[in-house]
């Protein structure tokens, strides 16, 4: 048990270091959450259950912000039905300074493709390409926000004493990006630079860190940053066990340790291998 929850704190530090993938209304018009002022490093909650990575920062966003004496948590994953039908969720519903505001909890992995789309933003694709910013700008726009003013939802805000007219909405978008590796260290424009966490290569690329060591985390230990006091693989034990990802179009989150100790974090894609 106290590995395990090692292992949480770990994970909530690392998505509490994770920055906002914009500030204020960013370039898609979606206002992000403000960043607040008294935050916990320290995360004493246990968690029982087995959770996606999603619910997980669920969990984490909720702690945090009930650090915050200016906030109260009203309600959280609120299904809005239709009769027996489930039309949507709203992730949460707060006051902040007593301003009612429904939020919407999002912490995300891209990948920068140029071969994708015709803007920078649409460039930006999940691990596995099943995914994208774009995608989920739209969702959002389209469907998550809007679902605070459908009937269905009205019903359920009068219930609870709220009026849709005096809602504010707000995302909570934080994000790790990775750039392919020929291109890091470079700077990108429309999103913020600081969620650039490491690069992504293809399989034949991995030659060049033969004398590194590696570690697969993982999914919960994505929101992990890098340390030394993992196991360690050598170049022919990782590209072992990178194999059966790579067979299963998976792209794994690995950590690389090179001879002089530095670390990073970066992906190895199955797609495009050319």
């Amino acid at each position: 048990m106290y590995q395990k929850q090692k292992e949480i704190q770990l994970q909530y530090e690392g998505f509490l270091k994770t920055p906002f993938l914009w500030y204020g209304k960013g370039v898609f018009n979606l206002e992000q959450f403000p960043a607040l002022t008294t935050q916990s490093a320290s995360y004493n909650q246990e968690i029982t259950q087995k959770l996606r990575l999603g619910k997980l920062v669920e969990r984490f966003v909720s702690f945090e912000l009930n650090q915050e004496s200016s906030i109260s948590i009203l309600a959280e994953n609120i299904q809005i039905q239709q009769g027996k039908i489930t039309v949507g969720e709203l992730d949460c519903l707060l006051l902040h300074n007593e301003t009612p505001i429904h939020l919407e909890i999002i912490y995300k992995f891209y990948l920068y493709d140029a071969t994708v789309g015709a803007t920078e933003i649409a460039h930006w694709i999940g691990p596995n390409r099943r995914d994208s910013l774009i995608h989920k700008i739209t969702k959002l726009q389209e469907k998550q926000l809007p679902l605070l003013y459908s009937n269905h939802t009205k019903t359920y805000l009068e219930e609870v004493g709220l009026d849709v007219s005096n809602i504010v909405q707000q995302v909570y978008f934080k994000a790790q990006l990775f750039v392919p590796l020929k291109s890091y260290g470079k700077s990108v424009k429309q999103v913020n630079n600081e969620c650039i966490y490491g690069f992504y290569i293809y399989p034949k690329e991995l030659a060049q860190f033969s004398d590194s060591k590696f570690y697969i985390p993982n999914k919960h230990g994505w929101l992990i940053n890098p340390h030394t006091n993992v196991d360690w693989l050598n170049f022919e034990q990782y590209t072992t066990k990178l194999q059966q990802f790579l067979e299963e179009e998976n792209a794994p989150l690995c950590w690389l340790k090179k001879p002089n100790g530095e670390l990073y974090k970066f992906f190895v894609v199955w797609w495009n291998n050319k």
